[in-house]
């Protein structure tokens, strides 16, 4: 072997040497400037606002209970009267933009922006266009009655079935896809609501005093783990 080749052998590996030196020293100093830069930070609750991940805690955890003896009835026969109005029409009249209401409260048409997927879409009311948006018990009632409802009075239990903070309008299809399910089961497509729909069903579970079950808490709390500070809804 020349002495000349030995040379250029030594200056190539000297060369891919230095250039992996160099790139090994570019890759510390890269992440060592990711590790110093400020990160956004989660923007702060305001004084006095419940935390959903808070109240979370507070919830009682136990396993479902028999669904022995549900019924939609034990929840009352159906949306309740108030005057002229049923709570289904007072929802959609609550959800909807632009809503079109008739003389006798009845919710003719109106655009939904749907929390569970994301559409818009047109509700137009009549025998086979109405159920495009459908009301959704936020907690299943049969899961309400898994998880402590069947200890509460009848008529708690008709309260909770027409409470406006238990209820949304929502695209139809999606709906029957929940079916009864909890956020261990199901959740909405549209991860942009995840964390506001787990904070409701936690309000729901507070007011009336229901239980979680293991499963359901923990599916609960992963979702809130990217929203820590979401706020408890209102209504």
């Amino acid at each position: 072997m020349s002495a000349n080749y030995k040379v250029r052998r030594l200056v190539v590996l000297l060369v891919i040497a230095i250039v992996s030196l160099s790139a090994f020293a570019y890759d510390m100093a890269r992440r060592e400037y990711q590790a110093a830069a400020p990160r956004p930070a989660t923007p702060p609750p305001a004084a006095g606002v419940d935390l959903a991940r808070d109240e979370l805690e507070k919830l009682p955890v136990k396993g479902r209970a028999p669904k022995t003896g549900y019924a939609r009835t034990q929840f009352g026969n159906g949306w309740e009267q108030q005057g002229d109005c049923d709570t289904r029409n007072i929802i959609l009249r609550r959800d909807l933009r632009d809503a079109q209401v008739s003389e006798t409260c009845k919710v003719l048409r109106g655009t939904l922006s749907d929390p569970y997927t994301g559409k818009e879409i047109e509700f137009v009311r009549g025998a086979g266009t109405s159920d495009a948006v459908q009301i959704d018990h936020v907690v299943a009632l049969s899961n309400a009655w898994q998880t402590g409802a069947q200890q509460l009075t009848p008529e708690r239990r008709v309260a909770l079935a027409n409470d406006p903070l238990e209820l949304i309008a929502v695209d139809g299809p999606a709906n029957q896809q929940k079916s009864d399910g909890d956020a261990a089961t199901w959740l909405p497509s549209n991860k942009a609501f995840r964390c506001q729909y787990v904070a409701r069903q936690i309000a729901v579970k507070r007011a009336y005093s229901l239980w979680v079950t293991p499963a359901e808490q923990d599916a609960i709390a992963g979702v809130l783990d990217a929203c820590p500070n979401q706020p408890m809804p209102v209504q």
